[in-house]
Order: structure tokens, then C-alpha cells, then sequence
């Protein structure tokens, strides 16, 4: 059960990191506020903005249910992580962090799920 804490943990994290990246961007849209110039990428779509924080709504219910021990949970977080490896080369640079975490937290998911059950005996 430790190393599904320990996948929660990063999850949410991730999840947080995804829904303050909603309300960063939220003067430059309504109140016209001037983006850094110095940052080595353009700023993102609004729908781009907004499919992060759905998904981290999403990536908050799944480990709040994997938390409270729920299949459901497990699945869900499972799902997460899989398509944010899948999708994490199109969305460079911030892909790189994406990799790192839902990797680290779909590899101590699914190492305490399976254990020590071997394919061949």
C-alpha cells in the first residue's frame, strides 16, 4: 500500500501542477497582462489550458479514489498516466515534466499492484 501513497502523492501533484497552469494563465486573458518576453515558448491555446485542468480534475478524482483504495481509482489513474505517455512527445516542453511524473507514478503503481508474480515459474 506504500507505493500506492507514493504514486498518489506525485499524481496530485502533477494533478495541481496542471490547474495552477489554468489560473496562470487567467490575467493574461482577462486582464490583458503581457506574458514574459523571455520565456523559449508562445503561450498556449485556451483549449490547451483548458484540457489541462480537466485534466487534473480528472488526475485529483482518480488519486483521491486510489488513496481511499478503490479498483476504480487504480483504473482511472491507470488510464491517466498511460495517455500522458502516449500524448507527453506532442506537448514539449512541458511533456518532459509529464513523462517524469505519471512514468514514475504508473511504475509504483503497477509494481505494488503485481508484486512478486512472475510470467514464467
Amino acid at each position: 500500500m506504500k507505493r500506492y501513497r507514493v504514486a498518489v502523492i506525485i499524481i496530485l501533484i502533477h494533478a495541481l501542477i496542471e490547474v495552477s497552469g489554468f489560473f496562470s494563465m487567467l490575467p493574461i486573458w482577462f486582464m490583458g497582462v503581457a506574458p514574459a518576453e523571455f520565456l523559449p515558448f508562445d503561450i498556449p491555446s485556451v483549449d490547451f489550458v483548458i484540457a489541462g485542468l480537466f485534466w487534473g480534475i480528472f488526475r485529483s478524482i482518480g488519486a483521491v479514489a486510489l488513496w481511499h483504495g478503490k479498483m476504480w481509482g487504480f483504473v482511472l489513474s491507470g488510464i491517466n498516466c498511460i495517455i500522458s505517455l502516449v500524448l507527453m512527445m506532442h506537448l514539449l516542453p512541458f511533456g518532459i515534466m509529464d513523462g517524469i511524473l505519471v512514468g514514475t507514478a504508473l511504475i509504483l503503481m503497477l509494481t505494488q499492484y503485481f508484486g512478486k508474480k512472475k510470467i514464467i515459474e
